[in-house]
């Protein structure tokens, strides 16, 4: 099964400046309690932007870059090749998790399964964005938590279903 997971700002804004719009310790516990053991699936950029820029620690990295050379992950150069490599983690057993940025997510949305979406209810002044799922004909929110307060910020965690997920 192939997931996406994110938060998004009321405005399904992901990201600011390569970085991200909040600081929200319970949806990146969350984050990483999902995603640790398994395989992520994230662009250049976003590999960039973690801490000295390296893979996060516990999982498998899949990077989407028609440049990157690094040993520490696999590099994937296309969309077909991406898709390759999820579907080969996925016959091996393995949970995969697509986590950005906003191009790998556009490219991969339609592949997903699942989303767990963390809704922050605020305007972030993000200048990177996610699909409205709530306006996608094909996702649904299957579950919605009751809003909590994270850092001063009120969130939701929220799954949303697609119908019609494309095969890899």
């Amino acid at each position: 099964m192939i997931r996406a997971i994110l938060h998004v700002d009321k405005n399904w804004g992901i990201g600011k400046k390569n970085s991200l719009m909040f600081s929200l310790p319970k949806d990146m516990k969350f984050f990483r309690e999902t995603t640790s053991g398994h395989t992520v699936v994230l662009g250049e950029n976003t590999l960039a932007s973690f801490p000295g820029g390296m893979p996060l620690k516990n999982r498998r990295h899949i990077v989407l870059s028609p440049t990157a050379n690094r040993d520490d992950c696999e590099i994937v150069r296309s969309l077909n090749e991406a898709k390759a490599a999820m579907k080969r983690a996925e016959e091996r057993g393995e949970e995969v998790y697509v986590i950005g940025g906003a191009s790998v997510y556009k490219q991969l949305l339609p592949y997903c399964n699942e989303v767990y979406v963390t809704k922050v209810n605020a305007d972030g002044g993000a200048d990177a964005f996610f699909e409205n799922l709530d306006a996608l004909e094909n996702f649904t929110c299957a579950k919605e938590s009751a809003p909590e307060d994270d850092n001063g910020y009120e969130i939701r965690f929220c799954t949303y279903k697609n119908a019609a997920p494309l095969p890899l």
